[in-house]
């Protein structure tokens, strides 16, 4: 018997090339993947109801003799049939039908039907229900399993997919679908055999527990998603051993420029500071790429570390690249290096999309020839950047760049042979679940520090008719000598719509605070226009600063001590912390309001709650991917890697930590058993280890 995975979908009945081609879109390519296509919850055919038994709510079997037919005007035309079998009646309701189906459903015809129970006009109804005439004496056999309801695509019914399912079943046996966990893994973590788990999944018997099966939590899904997971987790370890096998180049331990740096810098590094940069020297002085995250809640201060770390690759004779993922903050970045940079005579380079003609040829000149520091966004990924000599990169907010740039790196090192160490550092704390799966190729620094001088941030939630309030509270601060933020958030998701928001609250606070000085900035503004606008707000000259969330990182005014931000319900928590830690950076008592608008959801409630009682950031992450979910969090467009088919990190957290150790047995003991989990599972994902 041939294995599935060798058996392509047109071998089974009824599957031609334009079904195929059907089947391919929700990637069922094979027998294999077919069975790996599993439903998304069930339903019970398994028994017949009696009406008189029905609840509201309830999805269920009928059978009854229909005792009338007839069109119905209400606000839409319908066919209302009504159905009898002894103990009570039932309407069928019809809002889609034709002059055939009416003439079929004849009083006195008997009819087994399914579909979901509401209360109605005329007592309980169901919509639209799946049905079929009994004819003969004989009672039709009810369902022998629960019905599987799989995920599906245009063209694709659910009666073609069980179709499939079953005869894909028909062919399961022990040789047709390899267990690649060997028996000794499966035994020390109790893992159940795979086909018995497959079948289960595609046809639960009627005594089934549907609660447990919606919750994943039944012994076949955790069986399942714990291959899943332990199969991603294989493909990043792959890539870190594939990155990691390539030669970088080793840079010693610097002593002079550091000590010239934090000279200059006018205060001392906290002690997890020193610590997460002595763990980056000693990456940096091996002769393979160094690939750490550093993680530190708002104003840890990760780039005074990733400053230390690039004068160890710059005293070595080497160029370092910094890249960021929008304009806004790669300047910062730029201004900052230059500014750390210049008085101990480092050139400082900047690259980004929008320098065009001479300016970006020059630029590139620059870096070609050698400048040691090079600062920019992606466009420092594009082919035609040529380094000399680069030996470190350094990325910031890393869950916005894709894995497969990371990969990219490797071209842009010495002579394209020696492979860039790379850092990467987010300002969005991880939470474990997420660490344990999503970053699984890289070692993880904390900052769990803040520096000296910063204070806590109180933070209030106010309903927005209490607007005039808010703004004489502002109105206080800025006489006091303080400075305010005002932040507009996205409205649905359109930059344009957020930006005359912005522009109309400016002109709203400008006229009610006439005496104030009121600045404004939004992403349609010139990169010229944003840098002034922010240097007269770090000057002093703007008090109160009208701003969208372009602001959300690295911004850095010590006397900025109140924000307001309109309609914080429509953001995750995790950009409300960004935003709240651009206040609370200097020695006043800092302040953030979330000026919502009621009603708010329950959802709306809960996050601002956590808001409220914590400035935690790494609790504040877990949350966030409790209310929201991973991809969310991730922006899983980029990383491609949580399309996940049956696992769930949230639900199947507590797999992780076995999931790890068995991944890393599997590695050493069964190295062979590698590449066809990978082919099972991430086949239509992205393998990163063969990039």
């Amino acid at each position: 018997m041939s294995e599935l995975a060798q058996v392509p979908v047109t071998a089974l009945k009824g599957v031609g090339a334009a079904l195929a081609e059907k089947l391919a879109k929700v990637g069922l390519e094979n027998l294999q993947d077919v069975l790996f296509h599993l439903p998304l919850r069930y339903q019970d055919r398994t028994r017949v109801t009696p009406i008189g038994a029905l609840r509201p709510g309830q999805d269920a079997v009928v059978e009854g003799v229909v005792a009338g037919a007839d069109v119905v005007m209400g606000r839409r035309r319908s066919l209302l049939v009504r159905l009898q079998d002894g103990s009570g009646t039932l309407s069928l309701r019809f809002f889609h039908f034709s002059q055939a189906q009416k003439d079929g459903l004849k009083r006195g015809t008997p009819l087994r039907c399914y579909g979901e129970v509401r209360p109605g006009a005329t007592g309980l109804e169901i919509y639209h229900p799946e049905y079929r005439a009994m004819s003969g004496a004989e009672p039709a056999p009810v369902e022998q399993t629960l019905t599987p309801i799989y995920p599906t695509t245009e063209g694709l019914t659910q009666q073609r997919l069980r179709t499939l399912s079953e005869q894909a079943l028909a062919r399961l046996g022990p040789n047709s679908l390899p267990d690649w966990l060997p028996a000794e893994l499966a035994e020390e973590y109790r893992l159940g055999p795979l086909a018995e788990a497959i079948r289960y999944l595609h046809r639960p018997p009627p005594d089934a527990d549907l609660h447990e099966l919606a919750e994943g939590q039944h012994w076949a899904q955790q069986r399942l998603a714990f291959e899943e997971l332990l199969t991603h987790q294989l493909s990043l370890q792959r890539l870190r051993e594939s990155i990691r096998a390539q030669q970088a180049p080793a840079l010693p331990p610097a002593t002079r420029l550091p000590e010239l740096y934090l000279q200059g810098l006018g205060f001392a590094p906290t002690g997890a500071q020193r610590r997460v940069g002595a763990e980056i020297a000693y990456d940096l002085a091996q002769p393979e790429p160094m690939l750490r995250l550093v993680q530190g809640d708002v104003g840890a201060g990760k780039t005074v570390v990733a400053a230390l770390a690039a004068l160890q690759a710059l005293e070595a004779g080497y160029q370092v690249a910094l890249m960021a993922p929008t304009e806004i903050l790669a300047e910062q970045h730029f201004l900052n290096f230059s500014r750390w940079f210049e008085p101990l005579d480092i050139d400082v380079a900047w690259l980004a999309g929008k320098l065009k003609g001479k300016a970006r040829a020059a630029a590139l000149e620059r870096i070609a020839g050698g400048c040691p520091m090079v600062v920019g966004t992606h466009a420092l990924f594009q082919d035609e950047v040529r380094f000399a000599k680069l030996a470190l990169v350094i990325i910031d907010e890393q869950h916005r760049f894709g894995v497969q740039q990371r990969l990219a790196l490797r071209q842009k090192g010495v002579d394209g042979r020696l492979c860039p160490h790379q850092l990467i550092m987010t300002a969005t704390p991880i939470p474990r679940t997420l660490a344990m799966s999503a970053y699984a190729d890289l070692d993880t620094s904390i900052l769990d520090e803040l520096p000296p001088g910063r204070t806590p941030v109180n933070t209030l939630a106010i309903a927005d008719s209490r607007r005039p309030e808010v703004i004489e509270r502002v109105r206080a601060a800025c006489h006091e000598g303080r400075q305010a933020y005002w932040v507009c958030t996205l409205i649905e998701e359109s930059e344009e719509l957020t930006c005359q928001a912005a522009q109309t609250s400016y002109e709203e606070l400008s006229a009610a605070l006439g005496e104030l000085r009121v600045g404004l900035i939004h992403g349609r503004m010139k990169p010229a226009e944003k840098a002034a606008v922010m240097e007269a707000f770090k000057a002093g000259d703007i008090q109160l600063l009208v701003a969208t969330t372009v602001i959300e990182v690295g911004v850095d005014v010590p006397n900025a001590s109140l924000m307001i931000i309109e309609n914080p319900e429509r953001l995750g928590l995790a950009q409300l912390h960004q935003l709240r830690g651009r206040v609370g950076r200097g020695s006043a008592v800092s302040h953030c309001v979330l000026l919502y608008h009621a009603p708010l959801s329950q959802l709306g409630r809960e996050r601002l709650a956590i808001m409220r009682e914590t400035t935690d950031g790494f609790l504040i992450a877990e949350k966030d991917l409790e209310l929201r979910g991973p991809g969310e969090m991730l922006g899983t467009r980029q990383t491609g890697l949580l399309q996940f088919k049956v696992a769930d990190l949230m639900r199947d957290a507590d797999l992780l930590p076995a999931v790890r150790e068995a991944a890393q047995q599997l590695l050493a003991r069964w190295p062979q058993h590698v590449g066809p989990l990978l082919s099972r599972w991430l086949r239509h994902g992205q393998q990163y280890g063969q990039v």
